[in-house]
């Protein structure tokens, strides 16, 4: 006969399997799930969106929004997950004039909810990009209609501090939107020794020297690298490798490729081709935006506005010269940016005109995108993030 005290802890054996069995099954689903911040802009929009995104089936499901910040068109993450940035593309600033502002908020690392902590001036006024340098020590930012790059420190509870580090660009090049300066975007190489900043006014890449600990930013010697007149460089994207850079040009729809020097921040161009398909010809009202690189260091995509596709291209991982593959419709308007998800597996497209983010998957072989049946209404949706949370 089975003694009761038996069956008692056999009953509670079998209770903390289910619950371990359930525990596994929770991390399993979990892992399949990333959260994703989409930045706006707030005339349509109600402020930041966070979707979740299922890497399984590539199913994206709003899960709130969050505002408190005009026109959070473009959103950071620190490298530790805990907290998020994002510009205020704005030109009055607290009721001063020619002055934007970059945001700080908490994220809840079960949920993925944000919560304001402080906001401050970018001093120049449309930020319009910015990143957190990898030691997560600092913000750096972009202003597009001040033609300005900040730095602005980073506290241990995530607060920003006033800009320590402030440049105002200078100069301008030969298309009417080149008057003026136009920092356009900032990123941090691999070593965290130096930002580049495309400036779409100028024709030119700015390099600063970085210390991030000190929230300093000085120019580089050489401090910067000019490409064509009238090319109107974008967004920026380091290679993997850290050998390789790319940028995006707005103005005349190409992408150049550079050699990187990592000891002494400075490029080198190596090639520059056409965003549209081989043979096709500028139609009006066409223009470029984002450029990344895939995680596999394999292949880069770009978006193209007007004509309404992202080309990706193939890497030699030998030379870092780029070769066409393929141009994909959006199945939208106006793709303002896109998202590269960290598995590789996935690309968002962000149609701005068409207030939709459409899911694609990429083909690990080949770089093609392939569409799915998936996507999200989100209203302007400009830039996308995405966060893996710990439930």
């Amino acid at each position: 006969m089975i003694s009761f005290s038996w069956k008692r802890r056999f009953a509670a054996c079998l209770a903390g399997l289910a619950l371990a069995v359930a525990a596994v099954t929770q991390a399993s689903a979990a892992d399949d799930k990333l959260a994703v911040y989409v930045g706006t802009y707030t005339g349509k929009s109600q402020g930041i969106y966070q979707l979740e995104l299922d890497l399984a089936s590539g199913k994206l499901t709003q899960k709130s929004v969050t505002g408190g910040v005009k026109n959070p068109s473009f959103v950071a993450i620190h490298p530790n997950g805990h907290f998020l940035y994002s510009v205020a593309e704005i030109a009055d600033f607290e009721g001063k004039a020619k002055q934007g502002g970059i945001a700080a908020f908490a994220i809840d690392t079960k949920t993925g909810a944000l919560t304001m902590l402080n906001q401050q001036s970018s001093v120049g006024d449309g930020p319009c990009h910015l990143v957190v340098d990898r030691s997560g020590k600092c913000v750096l930012a972009a202003n597009y209609g001040g033609g300005s790059v900040c730095c602005l420190p980073i506290g241990a509870d995530g607060k920003l501090a006033k800009a320590t580090s402030f440049f105002q660009h200078e100069g301008r090049s030969i298309k009417p939107n080149q008057t003026s300066p136009h920092a356009h975007s900032i990123n941090v190489d691999a070593n965290n020794n130096f930002a580049v900043a495309a400036d779409l006014g100028l024709d030119k890449m700015l390099v600063y020297k970085l210390d991030a600990a000190a929230g300093k930013m000085t120019p580089n010697d050489p401090p910067s690298t000019t490409l064509s007149p009238g090319s109107g460089p974008r967004h920026f994207a380091f290679h993997p490798n850290g050998k390789f850079a790319y940028v995006i040009n707005e103005i005349n729809l190409t992408a150049t490729a550079f050699s990187y020097d990592a000891a002494k921040g400075t490029l080198a161009e190596i090639q520059t081709l056409s965003t549209l398909p081989p043979g096709a010809e500028r139609g009006p009202g066409m223009s470029t935006a984002e450029i990344q690189v895939h995680p596999s260091g394999k292949f880069v995509y770009g978006s193209n506005r007007g004509h309404d596709t992202i080309v990706a291209y193939s890497v030699d991982q030998a030379t870092g010269n780029l070769t066409h593959v393929e141009n994909e419709p959006t199945g939208g308007k106006t793709p303002r940016n896109f998202g590269l998800d960290p598995t590789g597996k996935y690309l968002l497209a962000a149609n701005q005109a068409s207030d939709t983010i459409v899911v694609f998957k990429i083909n690990a072989d080949t770089g093609a995108l392939d569409r799915t049946e998936h996507s999200i209404d989100v209203p302007t949706p400009v830039c996308v993030k995405f966060l893996k949370l710990n439930p």
